[in-house]
């Protein structure tokens, strides 16, 4: 029979964590277990160098966090679906975050030729994007550069798809506000770049059209 890992070392942390937090506030695990009011859902990667709530800044109770390979927003996913919608309509969230970084495997397996099993099928909507820039990914100056602007896209592309969501479609026709915004995490520096492409309700929905010939502002 195989041996147990030992993980006592993380419990331990979390030990020497939760007593250095109480040193600091007493009243800390008091007042955060009936609190959860965020602002915000953040949709992000999985990967595990881009916290939410370390890169933002914000206090735990402050975001609340769906992450996922490469951050990508399928119609058919009921475990984003279910939190979009609990975010909106329970939480009353008022900004949605689509967060990429630089530098993110999944982005890089999703076009780089190689076979990885199921996760294939996960990354489909990127070879998607791939195909409809090619031309502006082509005239990037070296891989860096070309697999950068792709996860600016891929970005991009999450947020129009997030924003033909009934759930996110409903809330607008109900007047409620609700915003989309596109960032991008850098590894190397540590900074978030807007990427400027916010949407706010259906008059900032791209052409399907025009988003499928790539000459839109927009992916």
């Amino acid at each position: 029979m195989a041996s147990i890992p030992d993980l006592s070392g993380l419990l331990q942390h979390n030990v020497e964590w939760a007593e250095g937090k109480l040193r600091e506030d007493p009243h800390y695990f008091e007042r955060l277990s009936g609190l959860q009011t965020p602002d915000y859902l953040w949709i992000g990667c999985s990967d595990s160098r881009v916290p939410a709530n370390v890169i933002t800044g914000l206090a735990p109770g402050e975001v609340f966090v769906h992450r996922n390979v490469a951050n990508l927003v399928h119609p058919g996913d009921l475990n984003l679906l279910s939190v979009l919608e609990f975010a909106i309509g329970v939480l009353h969230v008022k900004h949605v975050i689509v967060c990429g970084h630089y530098g993110c495997g999944g982005v890089h397996a999703a076009v780089d030729g190689n076979a990885h099993g199921i996760v294939d099928h996960w990354l489909q909507p990127i070879r998607d994007v791939a195909e409809r820039y090619e031309d502006e990914l082509h005239s990037c100056s070296g891989d860096d550069a070309r697999h950068n602007r792709l996860c600016e896209l891929n970005v991009r592309a999450q947020v129009q798809t997030l924003a033909r969501t009934p759930i996110v479609r409903a809330t607008w026709e109900a007047g409620t506000p609700l915003h989309l915004h596109g960032w991008a995490y850098g590894l190397g520096d540590g900074r978030i770049r807007d990427l400027k492409c916010t949407v706010s309700g259906p008059e900032g929905l791209i052409s399907r059209k025009v988003a499928q010939s790539g000459t839109g502002s927009d992916a």
